[in-house]
């Protein structure tokens, strides 16, 4: 499936304009990424002219549909919530989650309210089963309100609980940053759609925009009803995605009043010491707290919801030297050793949400809301960085969206305006000089340095801008009354984005200064200064603006054939046009270079030596008008489900679909900015002190003490004017994308739901880069296997190429075991297995191949993503007292590393070091096994629900993270990695290194509803 499909006569953007105007003629918009819910079934000897009525509990609103001649009824884009579902004097109350189609057949008795959960809305408490969709080609599964109310949690983001679905990961490293990650896919080939609204990151990692290397929370909790986690195989209205797709449903007022407010807290004396708190716990404190308020505006007709979240963390961080410096670190005076040890990074966050809907008709729904993101985060202190060093990183994201939903006896439509503005500037605190302490290792040919200590202004690649900024408009149309050969629901939407992205990569400022440091004390000059330098190139800017056009059009069938078989037939097509990348015009100075007569090979031009290894750079000149926007991203999607036996107690379902993701801006104008601003890097000697030269393969300059007075007189030193970098990017270039193929079966064996899948998925054409540099043979190797970073097109320092080649392939087996909690049972549990085998070409996230010549020239090795084995149980117990007890249980075996070895084998291509893919050895027990386990957590909770007067209501809650106090190490020394060619890797833990999630911690929390 990796051939791209032939593309429609009509040009790309014509049909696009085509499928557009008729859509908006129609009148026609539906559920483009939908967390609306679909209900249908069968009402026994309904007459002609029988309708069903629907009636939200909470909020009073009416739905209604006709029934057909065969009694079969369809009511598309339904809130997530309890309804009352009459027709003909017989009725049900069923709930409805998020982004899922139910049955609901209405018998020849008035139906009793099942058995399920308990549910208190306006006064009126109804016991209401959710209806859970089995019926679907899908592979993922739901997180309800209750999970996130009753399991523990270490943050408030609600993302956490995704992992409870096989397949998902989140994690949270030892700054407390969190990622959530489907599958052996980056956490980039995600996206949250909130309210049917897609997040995406276009910009940066994360996959949710503003989510990359952040503390910080993407949405408020309590403004979150539920969500579904599909991991593969979703529908066609999901575009710009590879991995997970999150679709969640915000909460909305009802008739009644109704409000709560929480404040959770702990701090380092409710926790145990980090490994790396040797000398004693460092002060740390997380904070946080928020309220929500909703009710009506207008009784059964217009409400209001309004939500705020706030956080304040102090992360605990050591400042230490690096391992292999700390034999040596007597050699610093007291001055420098005094800023060893405990140190933070504070971090404070404010969410906001609030919406106000409207219903003027039966017919009619309209929804106004808003959303904002405030955060700074202090960054870059700890391990070698003195607090000096810290990193300031404003993250703000701001987002409306006006949608119209209209529905009619055989249609429903879905109209979405929307604006996003979203920022992250992460900036040094300080300005001038950096000082860089090593320790240098003179044992072999090419010295290296281990770090003592860094003090002073952060570096001027740590000055970045990422942003994105527009606007939007999707419209949706689902048909829900057609039928030939069985019933079909029909959808078909279009989505326009107009974006404005920016990227900054680096400032000239702050040049850092690395001084050697040894027995006699520190070198009175150093040895060696790299700084970023402002180059005239042509083409070239600091800060690279550019529009993004987004268009994508999709149409879905989800035909049901008979009671038994549904059908999931879906196609969609997407098209971008970033002008940064088609307008880029390839510098003619550049290009002369590249052409100029080879030094080494005179009568030919130094292009010539790429063609070993198969690259004309004829792909990679850009005229400014032989670029197109990729326009082949037509994605397939088919699946099915069979319920044996017609009553959903057995469902074979399964599919295969493609979908393309995007290119990160970030990436792309790289070919726009780094010429413009390079690092270059400088070594001195000094004859006074008699200082020699660094290294003996390097040309040294004589130190001056001027050097120190900025970056004006670094400017000064002959040579550096020809050291820009530059990034060529082909010009034909794709967009990712990944197959999914799934097959699996679902049962209900009493109250227990179970699932197994098989999921395959294969990721193609992921942005590479790799080193133009060549030896005057061609060859990448030297006779010593070194890589030619002193051979690189004259009178630039170093050029890299951008292509499409990353490519992940994985398989996985997917388990489940669900008993939803019901109030009669008092009790609910959720377990799930993932069992991973996956390869890749290149580390997860990584897209920089300079170990070898090309990215095709890199082995597929064991995956760094995913572990091979993931247990995850879950659940929480009404217990005595009125206390609610909750508990969360995670089990992992250790993630694969990848890294280059040296083990005495070379390959054809001359490279005496290969990339590998080898698990390290576990460091951990549980009940059974030895050494097994690289993750392990048990996390407990008690909630106290106390009555004060009313409906107004008080809460006690205790969270014990880690309770076992496990250590989950994420540090390793590689001893060695075999010889003779033969691969034996020698890995240790580090055991008093960084960890991920968190030492074992108490949380308290105290809470208020009315």
């Amino acid at each position: 499936m990796k051939n791209h499909r032939t593309v429609s006569t009509l040009p790309p953007r014509s049909l696009l304009y085509c499928t557009l105007a008729a859509s908006l003629l129609a009148a026609n918009p539906a559920m483009a990424q939908s967390s609306n819910a679909t209900l249908r079934g069968q009402v026994a000897s309904a007459q002609s002219g029988s309708e069903v009525v629907v009636t939200n509990i909470a909020t009073g609103s009416v739905r209604r549909a006709p029934v057909n001649a065969n009694g079969n009824y369809t009511i598309v884009g339904l809130q997530p919530g309890t309804y009352k579902v009459e027709s003909n004097g017989i009725s049900r109350t069923v709930t409805l989650s998020v982004a899922s189609s139910a049955t609901v057949d209405l018998g020849n008795e008035t139906a009793a309210a099942p058995a399920g959960d308990a549910t208190t809305l306006d006064t009126v408490t109804v016991n209401a089963p959710m209806m859970r969709e089995v019926k679907t080609s899908e592979v993922g599964n739901t997180v309800s309100l209750r999970q996130i109310q009753q399991l523990p949690q270490a943050t408030r983001n609600f993302l956490e609980f995704a992992d409870t679905v096989p397949g998902m990961v989140f994690t949270i490293d030892q700054d407390g940053n969190t990622k959530l990650r489907a599958g052996a896919s980056n956490a980039s080939s995600s996206n949250l759609y909130i309210d049917g609204v897609s997040q995406k990151s276009y910009v940066s990692g994360g996959g949710i925009a503003g989510q990359n290397e952040t503390q910080g929370n993407p949405f408020p909790q309590l403004a979150i009803g539920e969500y579904k986690v599909i991991t593969s195989n979703y529908k066609a209205e999901y575009g710009q995605i590879s991995g997970a797709a999150i679709t969640a449903a915000t909460k909305s007022g009802t008739n009644q009043f109704h409000g709560e407010a929480f404040y959770r807290f702990t701090n380092q004396d409710l926790r145990k010491e980090r490994p790396d708190e040797e000398n004693g716990k460092v002060d740390s404190q997380t904070k946080e707290y928020g309220l929500a308020i909703g009710g009506p505006l207008i009784q059964d007709r217009m409400h209001f919801f309004f939500a705020y979240e706030g956080k304040d963390n102090v992360v605990p961080k050591s400042v230490q030297p690096s391992a292999e410096a700390s034999p040596f670190v007597g050699f610093l005076p007291s001055n420098l050793r005094d800023q060893f040890g405990a140190s933070n990074m504070p971090f404070t966050e404010d969410l906001y949400f609030g919406k106000i809907d409207v219903e003027p008709t039966d017919n009619d729904r309209i929804e106004l809301a808003t959303q904002y993101r405030d955060e700074t985060q202090v960054s870059n202190v700890g391990g070698q960085n003195a607090p000096d060093r810290a990193v300031d990183k404003i993250n703000k994201d701001k987002r409306t969206s006006l949608r119209w939903q209209h529905s009619a006896d055989s249609w429903f439509n879905e109209a979405i305006i929307t604006t996003e503005d979203s920022s992250n500037v992460p900036t040094p605190r300080g300005t001038g000089n950096g000082s860089i302490y090593t320790y240098v290792d003179r044992t072999e040919a090419d010295p290296r340095q281990w770090v003592f200590l860094e003090t002073g202004a952060a570096s001027g690649e740590d000055f970045k801008l990422r942003s994105q900024k527009g606007w939007s408009f999707q419209n949706d149309l689902t048909f829900n009354a057609l039928e030939w050969h069985g019933e079909h629901t029909i959808k078909t939407g279009v989505t326009y984005r107009d974006i404005k992205l920016t990227s900054r990569e680096s400032s000239s400022l702050n040049p850092q200064f690395s001084y050697e440091v040894s027995q006699n004390g520190i070198a009175p000059v150093p040895f060696q200064v790299r700084y970023i330098r402002a180059f005239d190139n042509p083409g070239q800017v600091p800060v690279v603006e550019s529009p993004s056009k987004q268009y994508g059009i999709y149409l879905q069938d989800d035909w049901a054939v008979n009671d038994k078989l549904m059908l999931n037939i879906g196609v969609r097509y997407d098209y971008e046009d970033t002008q940064a990348y088609t307008d880029f015009v390839t510098s003619q100075p550049f290009i002369n270079a590249l052409y100029s007569d080879d030094p080494d090979n005179p009568g030919q031009p130094w292009a010539n030596r790429l063609l070993p290894s198969g690259i004309n750079v004829a792909d990679y000149i850009s005229t400014g008008n032989n670029r197109k926007n990729f326009k082949d991203a037509w994605a397939p999607r088919f699946g099915f489900s069979y319920d044996f036996f017609g009553d959903e107690s057995a469902v074979l379902h399964g599919g295969a679909g493609r979908s393309y993701d995007r290119n990160l801006f970030e990436q792309l104008a790289l070919e726009s900015v780094k010429a413009a601003l390079s690092p270059v890097v400088v070594y001195f000697s000094d004859a006074a002190s008699r200082q020699p030269c660094f290294r003996d393969d390097r040309v040294c300059t004589a130190w001056n003490p001027g050097y120190l007075n900025g970056i004006d007189q670094l400017n000064t030193i002959p040579g550096t004017n020809d050291s820009s970098e530059l990034f060529m990017f082909n010009n034909k270039l794709k967009t990712p994308y990944s197959d999914q193929y799934s097959i699996g079966i679902s049962n209900q064996v009493g109250d227990w739901l179970t699932d197994v899948t098989f999921q395959r998925v294969l990721a193609y054409d992921g942005l590479v880069m790799s080193l133009v540099n060549r030896y005057p043979n061609g060859a990448y190797f030297d006779s010593t296997g070194s890589v030619p970073w002193g051979e690189p097109v004259p009178g630039y320092r170093n050029t890299i190429l951008g292509y499409n080649g990353l490519e992940q392939r994985s398989s996985q087996f997917l388990l489940s075991a669900e008993k939803p909690y019901t109030k009669e049972s008092g009790w609910g549990l959720n377990l799930s297995y993932t069992h991973t085998s996956a390869r890749q070409n290149r580390t997860i996230d990584e897209p920089f191949a300079f170990d070898k010549a090309t990215i095709r020239d890199y082995p597929f090795v064991k995956s760094d993503a995913v572990a091979a084995h993931r247990f995850v149980a879950s659940g929480s117990i009404d217990g005595p007292w009125g206390v609610t007890f909750g508990a969360k249980l995670i089990l992992a075996t250790p993630e694969p590393i990848n890294t280059i070895a040296c083990y005495g084998f070379t390959d054809p291509d001359g490279g005496t070091c290969q990339a590998v893919g080898v698990t390290p050895p576990g460091n951990g027990k549980f009940l059974v096994g030895g050494k097994i386990w690289g993750y392990r957590t048990v996390d407990l909770q008690a909630n106290k629900e106390f009555t004060v007067v009313g409906d107004f209501k008080l809460n006690a809650r205790i969270n014990v993270l880690n309770a076992f106090n496990f250590k989950n190490y994420t540090q390793y020394q590689y001893n060695s990695f075999g010889s003779d060619g033969r691969l034996q890797p020698d890995i240790t833990v580090v055991d008093n290194g960084e960890i991920s999630y968190v030492p074992r911690s108490v949380v308290l929390e105290i809470g208020a509803k009315f």
